[in-house]
């Protein structure tokens, strides 16, 4: 197994240090604080060690609340909120250093027939017909500062192929709209819940960046400061992360230094597995601010 799929796959497996609290570890890939999709993905683990395992998440709504540090631990205190007849409710607060950085809600289902519908993908080209994402150029690459370096050269648990790349050195404005292909690297087993967790973790990535395509603006501009305000994720028919996924994002709004995104989740063959919704805080600020 490739070694960040393992150290990823290690990550997102908790400690039980009671019925309902799990501590959890960090991965630094080259973000200043902790990753959102970590915690996203930790926390979404948690509240399945709590429900019953014929229930699988159908829905997650989560607040980023404080930066979250790479060098410590977290804590992860689940409340069961209810369990019914087919429906679960969870709601888990991850704190570190005595506060709470995230707190988040999620939703179990158990699986049943009925009414189904969906919206068709859009028409981009497959994703063996797309070249793999390139690191910089190294030159380029050690004007940046170390961090940041490390994010972009990374090799993740994740591959992903732009349909439309974008040189983040030098943005140009874009409408408000891109799709990426994705998948883990390596094949893992069946289990839906790790799949899930995977898909949650993996759902933070360039959702929230959408939003700043129309403004040729970048993460890697010095006066720009991006953060996760927000987090939604919806489940809607079973998955596998190890095999190609397309992620449809567009931005429907950007005021007052928030970008609301929005993302849906296919297969290659076009079924739509989940939907994603995230607002973000974009700040730009001007020279001598």
């Amino acid at each position: 197994m490739h070694e960040k799929v393992a150290e990823l796959l290690d990550l997102l497996h908790l400690e039980r240090i009671e019925d309902n609290i799990f501590r959890g570890q960090s991965r630094d890939i080259g973000t200043r604080f902790v990753f959102g999709g970590q915690v996203l993905g930790q926390a979404l683990s948690a509240t399945q060690h709590t429900v019953d395992p014929t229930r699988h998440a159908n829905s997650l709504h989560a607040y980023f609340l404080r930066a979250g540090d790479i060098d410590h631990p977290i804590i992860y205190q689940v409340d069961k909120t209810r369990d019914g007849g087919s429906f679960s409710v969870r709601r888990v607060t991850a704190i570190q250093h005595g506060q709470p950085i995230f707190v988040m809600s999620a939703s179990f289902h158990r699986p049943e027939p009925g009414l189904e519908h969906q919206i068709s993908p859009p028409d981009v080209p497959k994703p063996e017909d797309l070249p793999e994402q390139q690191s910089l150029p190294p030159d380029e690459l050690a004007k940046l500062p170390a961090k940041t370096q490390r994010w972009l050269a990374r090799q993740g648990a994740f591959e992903f192929r732009h349909v439309y790349p974008r040189n983040e050195l030098a943005p140009t404005k874009r409408p408000p709209s891109q799709q990426v292909w994705f998948r883990l690297t390596n094949r893992i087993d069946d289990t839906p819940a790790l799949h899930q967790a995977l898909l949650a973790y993996a759902s933070d990535f360039h959702l929230v960046g959408t939003s700043t395509l129309p403004h040729a603006i970048s993460y890697l501009q010095p006066n720009v400061r991006m953060a996760s305000l927000d987090h939604a994720l919806w489940f809607h028919r079973p998955l596998r992360v190890d095999e190609w996924l397309l992620y449809s994002c567009d931005s429907p709004s950007m005021q007052d230094s928030r970008g609301l995104s929005r993302g849906s989740i296919y297969t290659r063959d076009g079924v739509l597995v989940a939907s994603t919704a995230q607002e973000g805080m974009i700040r730009v600020s001007q020279a001598g601010d």
